[in-house]
């Protein structure tokens, strides 16, 4: 059962990719939906065996994939807790993506690319979850890197979906090659890449120093932060995030499947696979909750102002990763883990839930152009109202489990940096709540703001005019009017089609009552047995007791600022939709730098970006073209042809010009033999 949840999606891969021209887009759609539809349900029944049953953790050996001198690596699955939570966030998420798409890409000619790459992309994240060891582990998270240049470049008739796909594939290679060092390094400490030989000589390894740069530095604290390093730039954290909002250019089911549950969730499996690991090393995880506050704060500021319904639930999604490294950071890995799995339904829903805006707006995403949808397309605004709950944190939503007990944790903990995560994932908190209900109140209420002729008409908040329109036309034929019957009459939205529509039913039950049912086994008094061993709970690790006592305002805090967010967004956008204009006018250069994204971009284009190009340049032009052109091979070459081209010029035909030149010969000759002394 466990190899056929891992390879099942593969098999799909292999059908689709290859074959699919041949067998068509409809049996491409039904046996990679089929196969994905069947690994969720196996998956399933693993969490109930696994997690919440009695069966035991397994490791299951496939295959010796390579042994050189010490390092034996097995193809192999390690089955626990930790994989049953996340077989079932990965499997459930993709095959409802799956069929999700059966309605989005209805109209695409190239259906059975884009349902090969997305079997791909499963494939290779379950190879992730089920690693036994560090290099297997880094050949699913490579093919999840490999996947998702795929899929963010899937239309690479645009411009902008290329230049996404590099732009993604590139700032992970940056932390993948972090990555890699600190598998080397763990492999010099520990002689071994497999996680139960790593975790048992983990103890033994605290305090050891290595000597780096001609300095003897703390040795685990130096691994952890490399390896921390890949978790940064999958999971788009501060310094490394700038590929995430770009990933947008991919189609909607793209932006759901890898930033709800799959990809970016990596870098969180990671840290927390590796906690016996990281728990030796407070400085590693003191690093750890300071990047996650500040990406939750960060990322959260960014999505007050930005306009591209995507782009907003794509900050979301960077400011909610932040989250689950805090709740790491403080060292409640099962925290962590318990916002993943409940992130992943509803963040899932919204997503989705704006593709289904974007269907019926004519792929329009600019929600300054939207407005009125609540009558249009009650459905996909009932599910989108459903997803904004749990993510703002509304009572007994999941949201409200997992991400207020990251907040108390932070609160409670006495581990570096924790009360900076507590006060800036409490800021976040209100400020998640505010452009979450901004988005609602923008797409689904107000006067519509879309005209006849299906482009937006004027903005109602002039506060945002400055920005243009982050999106453009998909340039695909799948993406005009005419693909979906509408051939340019006067637009009025309509419900999605129905394999659109379950997917979001069944992700909204999953945002309602995932953190109800199963938050006492994660994070409860159940914790203990369900994640038997899976994650570091030592004695020790105080984070789960702790925030059980502290002062009942701090716990009831987020809560208040979610309703406060939501009141200040009712103002802004349906009482008095003037107030936004005034303040972008008096904090204008705020707005700016928020609506402008801190100027990361433009800071990293400055830094990295123009001076690669000038270095390529440099040994292009200079080096190659130049030089080694000019004075090497090309450069000879040329000479060649230059002397023989005025040689040649020399067989004129005509006897008197040989008779001169043997003449001028003869002279020569004996001008040197009388000049040399010869006699």
């Amino acid at each position: 059962m466990y190899a056929a949840i891992v390879f099942l999606p593969l098999l799909g891969f292999l059908i689709a990719g290859p074959f699919g021209w041949r067998i068509g887009a409809r049996p491409s759609e039904i046996v990679t939906t089929s196969f994905l539809l069947v690994v969720a349900l196996l998956s399933w029944i693993v969490f109930f065996q696994v997690a919440l049953g009695t069966a035991p953790a397994s490791v299951s050996v496939l295959g010796n994939w390579f042994t050189s001198g010490t390092l034996k690596v097995d193809w192999s699955l390690k089955i626990d807790s930790l994989t049953a939570v996340m077989l079932v966030v990965v499997t459930t998420v993709s095959s409802l993506v799956h069929l999700y798409s059966i309605g989005y890409m209805a109209d695409d000619p190239s259906r059975p690319r884009f349902f090969a790459y997305l079997s791909l992309f499963t494939f290779a994240m379950l190879m992730l979850v089920t690693a036994d060891n560090l290099v297997q582990l880094f050949f699913g998270w490579e093919g999840v890197g490999l996947a998702s240049y795929l899929l963010i470049g899937f239309w690479y008739e645009k411009p902008s979906a290329n230049a996404a796909a590099i732009k993604a594939f590139v700032v992970n290679r940056v932390g993948d090659f972090g990555f890699a060092l600190g598998i080397f390094l763990v492999f010099v400490l520990t002689q071994s890449v497999s996680f139960d030989q790593i975790f048992a000589a983990a103890p033994g390894l605290a305090h050891k120093t290595i000597h780096i740069f001609g300095l003897d530095m703390d040795a685990l604290t130096i691994t952890c932060l490399l390896l921390f390093m890949g978790a940064m730039g999958k999971s788009a954290q501060f310094l490394l995030h700038t590929w995430l909002p770009d990933a947008m250019e991919g189609p909607t089911p793209v932006s759901a499947l890898i930033h709800a549950a799959t990809m970016v969730t990596a870098g969180v499996f990671m840290v927390a696979r590796l906690s016996p690991l990281f728990e030796q090393s407070p400085a590693a995880l003191t690093f750890v909750t300071i990047i996650g506050a500040t990406t939750a704060f960060f990322a959260a500021t960014i999505g007050l102002v930005q306009n591209d319904i995507k782009r907003v639930i794509a900050y979301s999604t960077c400011s909610q990763l932040g989250y689950m490294f805090v709740g790491l950071g403080v060292g409640g890995y099962s925290l962590g883990i318990f916002h993943l799995f409940t992130h992943a339904f509803f963040k899932a829903l919204l997503f989705l839930g704006a593709g289904s805006v974007i269907i019926a707006m004519h792929h329009e995403q600019d929600m300054r152009n939207m407005g009125g949808l609540w009558r249009k397309i009650p459905f996909t605004f009932a599910m989108m109202t459903v997803g904004t709950l749990a993510l703002t944190g509304f009572p007994f939503t999941a949201g409200y489990f997992s991400k207020d007990a990251i907040i108390e944790a932070a609160y409670a903990s006495n581990r570096g940096g924790a009360y900076y995560g507590f006060l800036l994932t409490t800021v976040a908190a209100g400020l998640t709540s505010f452009y979450s209900w901004r988005l609602v109140f923008l797409t689904f209420f107000g006067t519509p703001r879309w005209a006849a002729d299906g482009h937006g008409s004027g903005h109602d908040h002039a506060a945002q005019d400055d920005a243009a329109h982050d999106h453009e036309a998909h340039g695909h034929a799948a993406l005009d009017h005419a693909a979906h019957g509408h051939e340019g009459h006067a637009l009025d939205p309509h419900e999605s089609p129905f394999p659109m529509l379950i997917p979001l039913g069944v992700l909204a039950a999953g945002a309602l009552f995932a953190g109800l049912l199963f938050s006492h086994n994660f994070i409860g008094e159940g914790a203990g047995e369900f994640w038997k061993g899976a994650l570091f709970l030592e004695p020790g690790n105080e984070a789960l007791e702790a925030r059980e006592a502290i002062p009942g305002f701090t716990k009831q805090l987020p809560t208040l600022l979610m309703v406060f967010g939501f009141f200040v967004a009712a103002i802004f956008y349906l009482l008095a939709p003037s107030i936004p204009v005034r303040l972008a006018q008096a904090l204008k250069p705020l707005y700016e730098f928020l609506l402008n994204k801190w100027y990361f971009d433009e800071l990293y284009d400055l830094i990295f970006v123009r001076p690669a190009f000038w270095l390529g340049r440099l040994f292009w032009k200079g080096g190659d073209g130049a030089i080694i052109d000019r004075l090497g091979p090309d450069g000879v070459a040329a000479r060649v042809v230059d002397v023989t081209g005025r040689v040649v010029k020399l067989q004129s035909g005509y006897i008197y010009h040989y008779a001169f030149a043997m003449l001028v010969g003869l002279a020569a000759v004996i001008t040197w033999y009388v000049a040399s002394g010869i006699r």
